[in-house]
């Protein structure tokens, strides 16, 4: 370009736009779940039909979330969002998926007539025990690339900069 103010009006160098810390934390994040999916896609525990779903990548990282969030005793749809970090609409969807698959389960809530609980059906709990086995294969295969002590403090400084917003349960 001949025009004199494109280079006043030029970005600098945008390399960091690749790697900073937040899109590094996301590629990463995305990269373990894909992996947890994949483990659990190939575990005999796991009921065929969701094996299949998990294999056929019907089920998304998305779907982790009940997993990762939803309390033993089950859970106010709000509640699950919220730890989620989702709109109540968007986790009812997911709901709606994974009772269709029978991970989960709408029942009466005991201290509210009107509301409902999202609890996992023995099913959905076979998953959370594979999705368990999962992470902590996909934990092992993280320390096994990065080294033993890299791995101890990823995970400190996760732990550090995650514990301290209200959001995380």
């Amino acid at each position: 370009m001949n025009d004199p103010t494109f280079a006043l009006r030029a970005p600098p160098e945008d390399g960091w736009r690749q790697t900073h810390l937040g899109r590094l934390l996301g590629h990463a994040m995305r990269r373990f779940d894909a992996r947890v999916l994949q483990l659990m896609a190939h575990d005999v525990e796991v009921p065929l039909a969701l094996s299949n779903l998990a294999a056929r990548d019907q089920v998304s990282a998305a779907h982790i979330h009940i997993t990762r969030h939803l309390a033993l005793q089950g859970d106010r749809l709000t509640d699950l969002a919220r730890r989620a970090g989702m709109t109540k609409q968007a986790m009812a969807s997911l709901v709606d998926q994974c009772e269709a698959w029978g991970l989960v389960r709408r029942l009466p809530d005991p201290g509210d007539a009107r509301a409902r609980r999202v609890c996992f059906t023995g099913t959905g709990l076979a998953w959370l025990q594979a999705f368990q086995r999962a992470v902590a294969q996909a934990e092992a295969e993280f320390r096994e690339a990065v080294g033993q002590d890299v791995a101890v403090v990823v995970a400190i400084g996760l732990e550090a900069y995650a514990g301290g917003d209200d959001w995380a349960d």
